[in-house]
């Protein structure tokens, strides 16, 4: 077995404490954004339009946030195994630490489809209901002339007389 130089193991844990640092900070992003749609699943069903609204526009920031950590954390992950894959460097603590990390973002990516899922059928109902009530409603000036139609040709001067 080839002995590493002080310099790569310097260089591996810099990478697995990094890769460790992403991981959390993604699985903190899950949880947060679960949150918020477990909030917005309140909205949905007390049909608060502007709660509705301010939760979706912050859904839409935690997700463009989890998208540009996952663009770091791609890389990351392929440095990390490519280290980790030359040498037995790493200790088994490390590695079940990382392991459980992947295995709760894994958990937390379900957990928050499902929530996801739930908010779009309950969207999906209160469409219909709101559909259904715009289909309802009557228009109470349907078949009245309106004051503003020119309904009926009427005589108008064409020449004006000025006398001075």
């Amino acid at each position: 077995m080839a002995e590493i130089t002080q310099e790569e193991l310097n260089e591996r844990v810099a990478i697995l404490r990094r890769f460790r640092t992403l991981l959390e900070e993604q699985r903190g992003k899950f949880r947060e954004y679960l949150t918020v749609l477990e909030k917005q699943q309140d909205s949905i069903t007390s049909k608060n339009p502007e709660n509705l609204l301010a939760h979706t526009e912050l859904e839409q920031q935690v997700v463009k946030n989890i998208a540009n950590l996952q663009k770091v954390i791609v890389p990351m992950a392929k440095m990390y195994h490519a280290a980790n894959g030359a040498s037995a460097a790493s200790s088994a603590a490390e590695e079940a630490e990382i392991t459980k990390l992947q295995n709760d973002l894994t958990d937390l990516q379900n957990r928050v489809l499902k929530q996801n899922a739930i908010n779009r059928d309950l969207l999906r109902v209160h469409i219909e209901q709101l559909k259904s009530q715009i289909a309802g409603f009557k228009n109470p000036y349907k078949n009245n002339r309106s004051v503003y139609a020119n309904v009926q040709a009427q005589a108008v001067a064409t020449m004006v007389r000025v006398e001075v």
